[in-house]
């Protein structure tokens, strides 16, 4: 995921550009989200540290699988809402932004501390989207249901203004219909306490954030 960067003062004479473009207000609040982000990572640590757990799903396990693809699958989200929070002219697309890269950062900590907890590597042997009945028909040249291409996400991060701001709508959107659909099969294939409430609560949050992406996207005429 690229980090935004901060932009240092031009001189007594004059700001530069870029600086101009980018209040110093919105400088500081890029820091505060990326912070933000970092806590929910350690918070999502925290969390299955402290989780008992009774049963220690396999490598390759339908568990296993959830946890390494819908890491994956976050972490591009993580990238979109960043760049939508730092870029972003519309205040409702850069607080749902910030609202989606700290939600999900955290849960990708979750599921990497399961995966720890069950003495599993981050990644495994088996394909992506294997642990899924229908998996294997579900991957597009190599990217998990929802995901956004290199070209799209070369394009979101050149994209400018409204432009930006409507184009990071309609890819979370997609985004996230493909994470609901990966989280119905791993509520569909697990019975793991842990794993089923937490994908539960992904499913809900992921349901709210359509309904606030999709009239955001309306109000903006996307």
């Amino acid at each position: 995921m690229s980090t935004p960067t901060m932009i240092e003062t031009g001189g007594p004479t004059g700001s530069a550009p870029e600086e101009r473009r980018r209040p110093s207000g919105r400088r500081w609040g890029t820091v505060t989200l990326a912070l933000a982000v970092a806590v929910g990572l350690l918070l999502g640590y925290a969390g299955g540290v402290l989780t008992p757990r009774l049963t220690r799903p396999g490598d390759a396990s339908a568990e296993a699988g959830f946890a390494r693809d819908m890491a994956t699958h976050h972490a591009q989200a993580v990238e979109m809402g960043m760049i939508a929070f730092d870029r972003g002219t519309d205040p409702e697309v850069r607080n749902i932004g910030s609202d989606i890269a700290a939600a999900q950062q955290g849960e990708i900590g979750t599921m990497q501390t399961w995966l720890r907890s069950w003495g599993l590597d981050p990644t495994g042997s088996q394909p992506s989207m294997s642990w899924m009945s229908d998996g294997a028909g579900l991957v597009r040249d190599g990217l998990m249901p929802g995901m956004a291409t290199p070209e799209e996400m070369a394009k979101l991060r050149a994209a400018e203004g409204r432009e930006l701001d409507t184009l990071f709508l309609r890819m979370m959107i997609k985004h996230h219909l493909g994470g609901i659909h990966m989280i119905d099969g791993i509520l569909d294939a697990s019975d793991e306490p842990d794993v089923v409430r937490t994908a539960q609560t992904m499913k809900n949050t992921q349901r709210n954030d359509l309904t606030n992406l999709q009239n955001a996207l309306e109000r903006l005429g996307g």
